[in-house]
Parts: C-alpha cells; structure tokens; sequence
C-alpha cells in the first residue's frame, strides 16, 4: 500500500521497475493498477514471485542490498527497515538480531516492498514525513507461528512510541513490514500540519473492509508558505567528531558520502586539541531518521573512536526557484522570503556559467547582470524592507 501511494502520488512506474532490478534478486515481476476501493481510486501495487520459500536472516538481506546498484542512500534506508523488522522480531522471540529468519518477511515481496519504499521517497524528493495516528485493525492474524492478536506481537514492538487506535475494523490494517517502514521514515506523528498540499496519491490494499475504503492516503506539498508563515523549525540531528589523525584526503570522499545518503549539512572547522595538536571538529547536521547511518558511515570512514549527537532546532527559510527571462536567455534564480519579503536570492551558478561560456562574457559580470534584472523584477517588494 506505500508503494502504491507513492505510484499514484506520481513515482514512475518505469523507473521504480528498473530500479527494483538492480537487486540481485530476479525472480519477481511487479505490476501496478487502479482499483476502486468503496468509492475511492487508488493503484494497486502487486509483487508476483515464483516458487520463494527461502527464510533469510538479516546479514543474507543486508549483503542483497549492499552488492546493488541502487542509490547509496536508497540502500541505507532499506536496511535501516530491515534491521529494525529484525531487532523487533528478536525481541519477540527472545533471541539476538543474527539468530532471526525473517519467514514472511524474508521472501522476495517483502524485500521488493521495503526497497520500492525507499526507492519512491528518494524518487520524489520526500525529505520530510509526518504520519497520522495508525488504525491497527482487531481480532487475530494467522503467520508462521500460529494466531495471533492484532497488532502482532512485531508489529507492537515496532510501533512503541507511536500513536495508534483501533476502529474495531476486522483485520491486520498494519503489518510487521508496514510498521518497519513508517517507524523508520516518519519524522513525526500526530494531526494534520499546516501546509499546502501539491499532490494526493492513494494505495490500495487488498481486502475490502466494510464501510470504509481499504486505502493508503498520502498528500504531498510544502510545509510552510515562505510569503505567509513565520519561519518554521525542525529538530534535527547534530553529529560532531573530533579528529587529529586522518588523512585530508578522506574528508572531501566523506562529505560527498553523507550528503549522498541525506545529510543536510557537512563541514570542518579546524580546532587545538589536547597536546596542542591540530585537529578538525567534523560536524553533520541531518534528518533525525537518518542518524543512525549517519553515526555508522562516520565509524567507518573515518579514524574517531568517539562522536557526539544531540537534537537541535534548525529554522530555515523556504526557498523557490524562479526562472527569470534575461537579456542571454532564461536564468533560474533561487530566492528565500521572510513574511512575504525577499531577504535572499541568488543566481543559479551552472545557468550563469552556461549563458557566460555562450555570450564570452566574465561569469561574475553575469551574475551582477543578473541579479539586477531580478532586482528590477521586484520594486516594491525589496523597497519594502526585504
């Protein structure tokens, strides 16, 4: 159902299957179609496979991912799910992540659905998610290990923390894998926020539950409207590591590794250390979700033994992108609004560059063209204290 939302919300169909073969796995097709569910369309996302009856453990899943060729940060995310499906599942059970075989879990459809999952956030640019109260279902779910209580007891673990109710609709409404994905992603539960919606998308589930439709909602927009709102705050995560022994070179390959996998912010600043050593403070402003990769990457890149993370406000404008018709061609010019007021824009380097290297003109005289065929576009608005 997530990756049917994220299909409808307008995730290609085309590119989710070619990036789904990038998996060493090939005995699965996909398909997508719109259904009618109680009066409501939405598309289906189905995953047919072959003879499956494999129980992979969490490093069989782990080397799968890793040995593709999808986005470094695609495959963070699916295994970030996959190991919390696998903790949860041990706790459960009462033994250790490398003792557990994910059963259902572990055939192909559920790899194809955590990885398409994570394959449509990246796909559609998705870099922050709230998440409603989740309507667990009742009654008993029948799984490999006999009948169960809804939620199941994974489902149960996985959802600690999170605000659930029941309707006393008959059935599982959120499964073990459907949990493991929205516990990872969601940056925050609760109501609606204040926002401006783009796109609504719909995915389908299979059942029909009587008198309600069996579908996924998903609504896409901006947060917060620059020209109205104040400027909004995100808590995000802030890693710091002190470092006095490492080559330069692995800093430029490190900041291109994190801000590859989500990371908003890398950067150095030189700092005096105990002997009276020069060392860099490297510090990694990121998404909450993603600190976990995040604090990994650095253990590994890098020679610190120690980091440090704590959550902070981060409050940044919202910013556009206007493409302003110019005397060498349209520029795109990026430009950030406090209350309805511009206090920031800039012209988009790789447009300026382009348009130089064409007219044989200076590129900084192109900006300064630029900027002021903006600034001509806009009297009012920056007389008026922007």
């Amino acid at each position: 159902m997530i990756v049917g939302s994220l299909l409808d919300l307008g995730l290609p169909f085309e590119v989710l299957d070619s990036e789904l073969k990038k998996l060493s796995v090939k005995n699965f097709s996909i398909r997508a179609v719109k259904v009618v569910k109680s009066g409501v369309a939405a598309t289906k996302f189905d995953v047919q496979v072959g003879h499956e009856h494999a129980h992979r453990n969490f490093a069989v899943i782990e080397k799968i991912i890793n040995e593709s060729d999808l986005d470094e940060c695609v495959k963070a995310a699916a295994i970030k799910v996959f190991r919390r499906l696998g903790e949860a599942e041990a706790t459960v059970h009462g033994t250790t992540l490398d003792q557990i075989h994910f059963h259902e879990v572990g055939a192909v459809d559920a790899i194809v659905d955590i990885v398409g999952a994570c394959i449509g956030f990246h796909q559609l640019r998705i870099d922050q998610i709230r998440v409603s109260s989740l309507n667990v279902g009742s009654g008993v779910v029948q799984c490999a290990h006999g009948t169960l209580p809804v939620p199941a007891p994974a489902t149960a673990e996985l959802l600690k923390g999170v605000p659930i109710y029941s309707n006393q609709a008959v059935g599982e409404l959120v499964t073990p894998t459907g949990a493991a994905i929205i516990s990872s992603v969601a940056s925050e539960f609760g109501g609606l926020p204040a926002f401006k919606i783009r796109t609504v998308g719909y995915g389908a589930g299979t059942k029909d539950i009587p008198g309600m439709p069996n579908v996924l909602r998903v609504m896409e927009g901006e947060s917060q409207d620059a020209r109205d709102e104040a400027v909004p705050e995100t808590l995000v995560g802030v890693i710091e590591a002190n470092i006095d022994d490492m080559n330069p070179q692995c800093y430029g390959h490190l900041q291109e590794r994190l801000l590859k996998l989500g990371a908003l912010d890398v950067f150095a600043t030189s700092v005096q250390m105990k002997k009276n050593r020069p060392g860099i403070l490297l510090t990694v402003i990121c998404p909450i979700p993603l600190e976990e990769v995040v604090i990994e990457t650095i253990f590994r890149e890098t020679t610190t033994i120690g980091i440090r993370q704590h959550a902070s406000y981060r409050h940044v404008l919202a910013r556009q992108t206007e493409t302003v018709p110019t005397d060498f061609g349209d520029i795109r010019v990026k430009v950030s609004r406090l209350k309805g007021k511009i206090v920031n824009f800039a012209p988009e380097y790789e447009d300026c560059r382009a348009a130089a290297i064409r007219h044989n003109v200076p590129l900084k005289w192109m900006q300064s063209r630029v900027s002021q065929q903006f600034l001509n576009r806009y009297p009012d608005e920056l007389s008026a204290g922007g």
